[in-house]
């Protein structure tokens, strides 16, 4: 039988950490080495234990699980680190990975997850491994691609405003020429046919607050 894999528990909720702990410790593989409920805690028992694996809530009441990630990444390339949290969005997703985490389990997620992400961060402790990964990150890319320069932006103001292509490169100080080159890059961005078309899609998702319908279209 191949060696135990030790696993170290971070949460500030004994109770939590107590229902971990018989997960883990029903594994023939594994076994609880520590337990910690706190950043400060968590990193003196690392340097007591060295366990194979830490698995850390992500709000904790002196920091956030990854405090702990990056403090232990800096220094251990083989320790493999999981952030397990109630919040679970995009944002957090890509936070922990960027950290240096193993891998991220929402809470809401089956023990046996948990248990899998602990096993690839053991074997694999510099990839990332997440259910929502492929998600988030088309998510990421789909608003990236709908990123505005800040030129573009104040044409689309404009175009907000009624002014046509024209009108608008008068006032922004460039050739129509080259408005309605902003403008048709303002329309592929967005997915849009037409000016109302890219209003419409540009007030969906909060890239203008209000329109004021005007009598030219571009």
């Amino acid at each position: 039988m191949s060696e135990s894999i030790s696993v170290m528990l971070v949460d500030d909720h004994e109770l939590i950490r107590a229902g971990l702990a018989g997960v883990f410790d029903l594994q023939p593989d594994m076994h609880v080495v520590g337990q910690a409920g706190s950043v400060r805690e968590a990193l003196a028992r690392f340097a007591e234990l060295r366990p194979d694996v830490v698995v850390t809530d992500l709000q904790l009441g002196d920091g956030t699980g990854l405090d702990i990630v990056r403090s232990l990444r800096r220094d251990h390339d083989d320790v493999g680190l999981i952030v397990l949290t109630m919040h679970s969005g995009d944002d957090q997703i890509f936070a922990a990975m960027e950290a240096g985490a193993s891998g991220f389990v929402g809470k809401d997620a089956p023990s046996t997850e948990v248990v899998k992400a602990a096993r690839h961060a053991h074997v694999s402790p510099r990839s990332f491994i997440c259910s929502g990964l492929v998600g988030a990150m088309m998510r990421r890319g789909a608003t990236e691609s709908t990123r505005l320069t800040d030129r573009e932006h104040e044409v689309l103001v404009l175009l907000a405003d009624g002014l046509g292509a024209a009108q608008i490169g008068a006032q922004l100080y460039m050739s129509e020429s080259t408005a309605k080159s902003h403008i048709a890059r303002i329309y592929q961005k967005l997915g849009a046919a037409n000016r109302a078309q890219a209003l419409v899609t540009a007030m969906r998702i909060g890239l203008l607050s209000s329109v004021n319908p005007g009598p030219n279209a571009s």
